[in-house]
């Protein structure tokens, strides 16, 4: 059974970082390409960004570009996504996914 288990996320201020992190098992993690999406409240799924199965091709959405940086560790079987110079509108729940598959997601919130 496939299982995605993020962590990490937090309270932090406008500016702040964060680094999250999302542990698969299941299937074969190195040879999946994954992908972070994230709900605000009120708001569909968004795509945030993805990331090949080397971690050589990484893809973003445009609002996260410069501030966001996908990466993953194949011997760990983890998933990372680290967050920088946060903004309020970042606030959602952020999930990782394989496929059709998502995790629990973790919360980030950025407020003062």
């Amino acid at each position: 059974e496939v299982q995605l288990v993020e962590s990490g996320g937090g309270l932090v201020q406008p500016g702040g970082s964060l680094r999250l992190s999302c542990v698969a098992s299941g299937f074969t993690f190195s040879t999946h390409g994954m992908n972070w999406f994230r709900q605000a409240p009120g708001k569909g799924l968004e795509w945030v960004s993805s990331i090949n199965s080397d971690g050589i091709t990484t893809t973003y959405a445009d609002f996260v570009k410069g501030r966001f940086t996908i990466s993953r560790d194949n011997a760990k079987n983890t998933l990372y996504l680290q967050l920088k110079s946060l903004k309020t509108e970042d606030t959602a729940m952020y999930y990782c996914s394989v496929g059709a598959k998502r995790g629990q997601g973790t919360q980030v919130t950025v407020s003062d």
